[in-house]
C-alpha cells in the first residue's frame, strides 16, 4: 500500500500527491482492505466484480434512510429497451406542489454498480435535499458496450423532462448528477441538454472520470494504493470501450473528447466534489475550468483527505456527512429550496 506523504514541510512534494495527509479513519479503512487481501475488481470476471461490488457496497455505507415513497419504473431507449428507473419521494408530490428532481446516475465504471449498490446514497439526497431522486439502471459493459450508458443516459433525460407532470416533478427544476462514471453520464447529460434545448439547474459531479487517458499527475502519484487504482481504471476501460476511438469521443471523455459536445458553454452551473487521494483528482478540477472558461458557473469541493468513492463510506468515515451536507446545499441552492 503506498504511504500518507510526509507532513514534514521540508519533504519534496511529489506532483498529484497531496499536501494533506489522508483522513485518519479512511487511512484504517484501506489498512484493513489491505489486511483482507480480497481478490481486486480488475483479478475477476466481470460478472463476479459485479456480484462482489453489490455485496462489499452495504458494509461500509450508511444505513439507508427512510424516504416517503421508493417505487422501481421504466423508461423506453432508443432500441427498445427498458431502462430500470428507482424513484424516491421525500413527501407527497402534486401537480400543484410539483418537487424538484435529480436524475442520478451511479459509479462503477461502467461496468459495477446499480440502483441497489447506491440505494442509500439517493435516500440521503432525496430526505435532506426535500427533492425526488431518480436513480438511473443504464446498462453496463462489458455486454453493452459504449456508447450504451450515454445512450440510456440522454433517452432518460428527455423522458424525464417529458414525462416530469406525470411524475410529480417541476420540469423548471431538474438537476442532473453522478459520482465516478455516473459522474461522466451526467456531465455528458449537461451537453446533451444544452443541445436540445433542455434546461436543468445544475449538475452534480461527484469525483467525475472527465478524461479518455491516465496520464494526469493524480493519476501517476495515486497509481496504487488509495482504492481505486491504476489496473482497476485501465480494466474498467476494456470493459466498456468498444473500440480505441471512443476515448476521443465527448460522451466518454467530457473534458479532452472531441465532437459535437466538446464545446460546454451554454451548459447549465456545476458543483464538483473531487477527492484529494483519488487519481480522478485533477481531471475534475480540470473540467471545472474548463467550464469557468467557458462562461459556466462551477463550484469545485476539494476533500483533500478523502479517497474515490468516499461518498459511500459514511459508516465508517464521519466525515464524509460533511460532503453529504455541501451537495444537498448545492443541490437547495439550485432549486431555490430553503435549508432545513
Amino acid at each position: 500500500m503506498s504511504a500518507a506523504p510526509s507532513s514534514s514541510p521540508d519533504a519534496p512534494a511529489t506532483p498529484g500527491l497531496p499536501s494533506s495527509p489522508l483522513d485518519p479513519q479512511v487511512a484504517a479503512l484501506l489498512e484493513l482492505i489491505a489486511r483482507a487481501k480480497r481478490p481486486p475488481i480488475h483479478a475477476m470476471e466481470p460478472e463476479d466484480a459485479k456480484i462482489a461490488y453489490e455485496k462489499s457496497a452495504p458494509i461500509l455505507d450508511i444505513n439507508p434512510p427512510p424516504v416517503y415513497m421508493a417505487e422501481d419504473l421504466l423508461a423506453p431507449a432508443r432500441d427498445g429497451h427498458a431502462i430500470p428507473l428507482r424513484l424516491y419521494t421525500p413527501r407527497e408530490a402534486s401537480w400543484t406542489e410539483p418537487l424538484p428532481l435529480l436524475v442520478y446516475f451511479h459509479g462503477g465504471g461502467f461496468t459495477v454498480g446499480s440502483v441497489d449498490s447506491h440505494d442509500p446514497l439517493c435516500r440521503l439526497l432525496c430526505g435532506q435535499a426535500d427533492c425526488m431522486v431518480l436513480s438511473v439502471d443504464y446498462r453496463l459493459g462489458p455486454q453493452w458496450r459504449f456508447p450504451t450508458a450515454a445512450n440510456d443516459a440522454f433517452d432518460v433525460l428527455h423522458w424525464v423532462f417529458a414525462e416530469a407532470g406525470r411524475l410529480g416533478a417541476d420540469p423548471a427544476r431538474i438537476a442532473v448528477g453522478g459520482d465516478s462514471a455516473g459522474g461522466t453520464l451526467a456531465a455528458a447529460c449537461a451537453v446533451e441538454a444544452r443541445n436540445a434545448g433542455l434546461a436543468p439547474v445544475l449538475q452534480l459531479l461527484i469525483y467525475p472520470g472527465t478524461c479518455a487517458r491516465q496520464d494526469t499527475p493524480s493519476h501517476r502519484a495515486l497509481a496504487d494504493g488509495y482504492l481505486l487504482t491504476a489496473d482497476m481504471i485501465r480494466w474498467f476501460f476494456a470493459q466498456y470501450l468498444d473500440q480505441e476511438a471512443s476515448r476521443d469521443d465527448w460522451r466518454f471523455a467530457p473534458l479532452d473528447g472531441g465532437g459535437a459536445g466538446a464545446e460546454v458553454r451554454g451548459t447549465c452551473p456545476a458543483w464538483i466534489a473531487v477527492a484529494g487521494y483519488d487519481p480522478l483528482h485533477d481531471e475534475g478540477v480540470a473540467y471545472a475550468e474548463k467550464l469557468r472558461a467557458a462562461g459556466v458557473a462551477a463550484t469545485l469541493a476539494d476533500y483533500p483527505g478523502m479517497i474515490h468513492d468516499f461518498f459511500k463510506l459514511g459508516r465508517f468515515v464521519p466525515a464524509v456527512a460533511q460532503a453529504h451536507a455541501e451537495a444537498v446545499a448545492a443541490l437547495r441552492a439550485a432549486f431555490g429550496t430553503p435549508h432545513n
